[in-house]
């Protein structure tokens, strides 16, 4: 084993020392690339056969120091240790400049690649705070030479016992002695744990927690590794990936542009100090910048180029001469250059990080430099900047002489020489001014009456002029009107007054307006004129005396409100300057970054909270969102469980982190966690999923296989308690006590209606509950009831009406019997007479043809309905049936088979629990012996039976083609409506009704989008008196007239492609149109036509299409469809009158008029006989 240690720190071997494979670690990332295949350090360039599996390489000479050992427990005795190789780092074999050869090791989550083969390469592991782990230390392993001896020598042993089959080898002497002399294999190491840098500087800690996977990305909380491509913050130094600050960079871009609002700045915000930075970030690049996509170099720092730093400092002249580094430069350790004080007398040379390049030094010597008024020198010791104002006291006098003082250098102004006239006491005849004092000069003008009033000013040698001489003044006061001109005695001395015109004065004052006063001499007086002055607001003007210069304007009481440019506020200022301006920007509706006025510059703080939750917007308050908050935090920012950290500082408002661990709260249910993820406080965790057994809210049951995260379960039963009232019970399903239906009413009565049975009548009480009140009985009961005729075939419902004071006021409401009555009752006779069974079988079918044509829609549920049906009828004791709630078209067929059976049926309840109830009355006997099954199949037999009967058309007769009856519009315009085509062709409809017969035109869409104006003769007796006959061929001549007038209008407006004349049968069906053949109604000149590509059964009538007269609302075809279905609906609803009495004399009279009116209507009645015929056989034929 010594001998074999050598050979592992520098053998050549594949599998030799502590190279081999690179292994697999979880949780750290290294990529490597060595000079040669051999080598103990990847990072060192060995020279080596990099292809070469077995190469030899150059060993040092010098010996390699003995591996350090570790006390490992070994297996057999527990707290025992041993000592066990340990493999160099990094730094060690690369200094002594070992090899091998050995794969570099590869970790999960990164790739490593190594062309070296040395198992001590150096290694990256990143260990996280939240659990990551390193790899597996590399054991020592011996030298494959080594290993093979040694099994040489325990496989071929001469002294080994002899093999006896069946029977443990024993081992020999030498084998145990060898097994003795191998150490016990030692359990693997831990995986080390890389703590964060402690370095001094910020550059080594960078580099550091980079190398150890210490450092995270401020934004992504993902470690940052050597092979990341990086970003780095100027003023912070934070580094983080690449990517991630691009995309922090474009939503803060993003979201600014969506924001848009004033005093913006511009940049956008670190991730980590929340700076204003403006370099966007572009490319990865090494510390210094020099350069671009670099790849890690081994043996340097991360994100390194090996490159002088070479950044300039600030405050020094000297780049940074250290390698490519992050964060910031290291004070400069140079000496400065020789820097002079700042009065220039000394020089004094320091170390650059001493050196004050900003401020400069100062030698403290007296300055001496001359001051501005250089007479005088600075007394200040050695200073930066100019020296300043000279403050020296100099005696000084005024230029007028009458004021002598003492006053700083600086404040004298300049040096006039002025006379002494004898004004300074001084001898001397001149003397020199330097202020102006505030006295009036005083000196004497040559006349020897007048002085001078003038201001402190400089004195001359000669007396001045009079300026009150006769020679001086030429022209009255007012300047108008020469002396000479004037009447008046010339002047003679400048004593004598001067004369004055009668001209008025008309100078301009100092308020702007005119001297009204006659010329006169001195001042002018005061002006009283008035004046408009207007208000500030330009609105209110007012007449006001004359200010004299000084205008001070009104305010008015007109408030403003203009809103200002945050828009948030109004102005709400009294008599506002800036109104007008404002009203003319609105008019003019400028954009937002409009510039508002500067009366409209709202000055209170913004104060809105911030997207942080905790600060304030302290900006002037604004349009738009405020931006992000300016503060960080600089305290750590953790998950819910600790174990995710963010590290300061951090934009204000930060979340904590997104935890990749499981949450470790326990459940209050005392279930088992289901695994989630760890997440805030404010986020509650999964629901509990396990069922259990829980009684209901109302107590009644206990409910199995319930949720345990639901508390509130309900069973769904009717509660059942008695309410207040003490009458009714509560209605409402499972819920907690206290809840019941009653409880937010007052009094002691509840909101159901009472239900009691009435004294009066066996009606119920429809009013609300009255508890403990009785029954108001004096109202009439407004239950419905039926009368009857005597012999109860007819009935009409009346209301009960019954009060406590007439208990059956509806007993002397009865119908008469009509002419069907009487029918019916003579039938009933004639067959007692004739002892006609009423049982006997035959082909009569007791049914109406509505209802054997629901039944057929949809057979088995009538069969199960007419099941019940037929149970209520043989039951003599039921008196009245319900049915369930359910569509309209079951409640029709339910009351069309009860009208068959003789039985009162009426729809009540609102939808959707409208349902059908039905009621015994006199009228009902028994129930049809006949089946609807057997009457359909009754019907059938017949159809069949007389379709055969019916004799066969020859092939060769053609049936007579159908006169033409209406006018085809083939392809019209999209989105006519009926109105739209009746307005357009009003005025050819009518001028074709007045030349031909009485026609009445229906104008109708098919559903192949045409549309079809179909003529109808007017069968009136009026109207055939008065017109000719409306025959088949008088009709076709008028369309043929109409088809011309018809096609010019529709070219002319667009309203369609063509017009043909057609024939239309009752529903609407093309039967034929203009250049069909007679016998060609099928086949390809169906489809070319676009008739029915398949000619119906004869009698078969298809569904019509909604028609329309010209007199009814036009609209789309599916609006008339609804308007036709509710008009059908209004028509079969039955009123129902109060007072009945009247509603008999009512329907006897109709009666009598029905029967009047029978022969006026016959011709109209055959004609509807004739179409009944007609759809009979076609039902016949379609059964069949």
């Amino acid at each position: 084993m010594a001998e074999a240690a050598p050979q592992a720190q520098g053998g050549s071997s594949r599998g030799g020392g502590s190279g081999g494979r690179g292994r697999r670690g979880r949780g750290w990332r290294g990529r490597h690339r060595g000079g040669g295949r051999g080598g103990s350090n990847a990072n060192a360039s060995s020279s080596g056969n990099g292809n070469g599996e077995g190469s030899q390489t150059t060993a040092p000479t010098q010996p390699a120091p003995p591996p350090a050992t570790v006390p490992v427990p070994g297996p057999s005795q527990p707290g025992a240790s041993i000592s066990r190789p340990v493999v160099p780092d990094a730094s060690n074999s690369h200094q002594d400049g070992q090899s091998g050869t050995g794969r570099g090791d590869r970790g999960r989550g990164g790739r490593g690649r190594g062309r070296g083969r040395g198992g001590a390469a150096q290694r990256s592991i990143v260990t996280s705070h939240r659990g990551g782990r390193g790899p597996p230390p590399s054991a020592p392993r011996q030298a494959d030479s080594s290993s093979s001896q040694s099994q040489v020598r325990l496989g071929f042993n001469g002294g080994a016992a002899e093999f006896v089959p069946g029977q443990p080898v024993a081992a020999s002497t030498s084998t145990q002695r060898a097994q003795e002399a191998r150490p016990p294999k030692s359990a693997s190491a831990p995986n080390p744990v890389m703590e964060k840098s402690t370095a001094e500087d910020l550059p080594t800690r960078i580099h550091e927690d980079i190398d150890n996977g210490q450092y995270e990305c401020v934004i992504c909380t993902s470690e940052v590794v050597r092979s990341s491509r990086v970003w780095s913050c100027t003023i912070c130094w934070t580094v983080a990936h690449l990517h991630c600050v691009k995309k922090w960079h474009k939503n803060q871009i993003k979201q600014k542009e969506e924001n848009q609002g004033p005093n913006q700045p511009d940049g956008w915000r670190c991730p980590a100090c929340n700076s204003n930075l403006l370099e966007d970030p572009t490319s990865y690049h090494c510390w210094c910048g020099k350069e671009f996509d670099l790849k890690p170099i081994p043996g340097l720092p991360p994100h390194t180029c090996g490159q002088t730093c070479s950044k300039s400092r600030a405050t020094c002249p000297h780049p940074c001469s250290l390698m490519c580094h992050a964060g910031p430069c290291p004070p400069c350790t140079l000496m400065g250059p020789t820097q002079t004080c700042f009065c220039g007398k000394n020089t004094v040379t320091k170390r650059c990080s001493e050196t004050d390049y900003t401020n400069g030094w100062s030698c403290q010597e007296v300055c001496g430099d001359y001051l501005p008024c250089g007479e005088h020198t600075c007394s200040q010791p050695c200073h930066p900047g100019l020296c300043g104002a000279c403050d020296v006291p100099m005696p000084s006098t005024c230029y007028c002489g009458k004021e002598q003082k003492e006053i700083p250098c600086n404040q004298r102004d300049d040096l006039l020489e002025s006379f002494n006239y004898g004004q300074v006491s001084d001898g001397e005849e001149w003397f020199e001014g330097s202020f102006q004092c505030s006295k009036v000069c005083g000196r004497n003008f040559d006349c020897g009456h007048h002085t001078c009033q003038k201001s402190c000013h400089p004195q001359d040698e000669e007396t001045a002029h009079c300026p009150f001489s006769p020679d001086m003044v030429l022209n009255c006061p007012c300047g108008k009107t020469p002396l000479a001109s004037l009447p008046a005695e010339p002047r003679t001395s400048c004593q004598d007054p001067v004369p004055r015109c009668d001209e008025p004065c008309d100078k301009v004052l100092a308020c702007g307006h005119h001297c009204p006063d006659k010329c006169h001499t001195g001042a002018c007086a005061p002006c009283f004129q008035s004046m408009d002055v207007s208000c500030r607001c330009d609105r209110v003007t007012g007449t006001s005396a004359c200010h004299l210069g000084h205008v001070e304007q009104p305010q008015c009481f007109r408030v403003c409100k203009a809103q200002l440019n945050c828009g948030r506020h109004e102005c709400g200022e009294r008599c506002c300057s800036g109104e007008k301006k404002a009203a003319e920007r609105r008019k003019q509706k400028r954009t937002v970054n409009e510039n508002y006025e500067s009366e409209h510059i709202c000055l209170q703080v913004c104060g809105r909270l911030l997207k942080c939750g905790k600060h304030t917007c302290q900006q002037l308050c604004h349009r738009g969102s405020c931006n992000a908050c300016p503060e960080a935090i600089f305290d750590e920012i953790s998950c819910s469980c600790g174990r995710t950290v963010l590290h300061p500082p951090q934009p204000c408002g930060t979340r904590p982190p997104e935890c990749r661990f499981d949450c470790r709260r326990a459940r209050p249910c005392g279930h088992p966690t289901v695994a989630h993820q760890c997440h805030p406080d404010d986020v509650a965790c999964p629901k509990c999923p396990f069922l259990v057994e829980r009684p209901c809210i109302c107590g009644k049951k206990v409910l199995k296989n319930q949720p345990c995260w639901f508390e509130d379960a309900r069973c769904g039963l009717p509660c059942g308690k008695k309410l207040k009232c003490g009458t009714h019970e509560c209605r409402k399903p499972c819920h907690k006590p206290g809840e019941c239906e009653d409880a937010e009413v007052a009094g002691p009565h509840c909101t159901q209606l009472c239900g009691k049975a009435r004294k009066s009548c066996d009606h119920t009480c429809v009013d609300e509950c009255h508890a403990p009140s009785p029954c108001n009985e004096d109202k009439p009961c407004q239950s419905m009831a039926f009368t009857t005729c005597p012999c109860q075939r007819k009935k009409t419902p009346i209301r009960c009406g019954a009060t406590r004071f007439n208990s059956d006021p509806a007993r002397h409401i009865t119908l008469k019997c009509d002419d069907e009555c009487l029918k019916l009752e003579r039938n009933q006779r004639l067959a007692e007479a004739l002892n006609v069974d009423p049982n006997h079988s035959d082909d009569h079918v007791p049914y109406a043809d509505k209802t054997l044509k629901m039944f057929r829609e949809n057979m088995a549920w009538a069969q199960s309905q007419e099941r019940e049906l037929r149970i209520f009828a043989a039951d003599p004791e039921a008196k009245r049936m319900r049915f369930k709630p359910m569509p309209s078209h079951q409640r029709a067929f339910l009351h069309s088979l009860a009208e068959d059976y003789g039985i009162d049926s009426e729809s009540q309840d609102p939808e959707p629990h409208r349902h059908v109830c039905l009621f015994k009355t006199p009228r009902f006997v028994s129930a049809p012996r006949k089946k609807l099954a057997q009457c359909l199949r009754a019907v059938k037999t017949a159809a069949t039976t007389a379709a055969a009967a019916k004799p066969a058309t020859p092939a060769n007769i053609q049936p007579s083609p159908h006169a033409f009856n209406g006018l085809l519009l083939t392809t019209p315009r999209f989105g006519l409506t009926v109105e739209e085509v009746d307005r357009v062709l009003a005025s050819d409809i009518a001028t074709a009704s007045r030349s031909g017969p009485a026609l009445s035109f229906t104008t109708s869409f098919l559903p192949l989008e045409d549309i079809v104006i179909k003529a109808i003769p007017n069968l009136t007796a009026a109207a055939i008196a008065t017109s000719m006959a409306p025959t088949p061929e008088n009709v076709e001549s008028i369309l043929k007239d109409l088809k011309s007038a018809v096609a010019k209008t529709s070219a002319k407006t667009g309203l369609a492609n063509g017009v043909v004349l057609c024939h239309a049968d009752s529903s609407l069906n093309i039967v034929r149109r203009e250049g069909d053949q007679a016998a060609a109604n099928d086949g390809w000149n169906a489809v070319a036509s676009k008739g029915p590509w398949r000619r119906a059964p004869s009698g078969k009538v298809a569904p019509p299409p909604v028609a329309s007269s010209s007199r009814a609302g036009g609209g789309f075809l599916a609006l008339r469809k609804l308007e036709l279905r509710k008009k059908k609906a209004e028509e079969e609803k039955k009123e129902v009158e109060e007072d009945w009495e009247a509603a008999a004399e009512k329907l006897d009279s109709g009666s009598s008029d029905k029967e009047n009116g029978a022969v006026n209507t016959s011709s109209e009645d055959e004609q509807q006989g004739h179409d009944s015929e007609k759809e009979q056989a076609s039902l016949a034929a379609a059964d069949a």
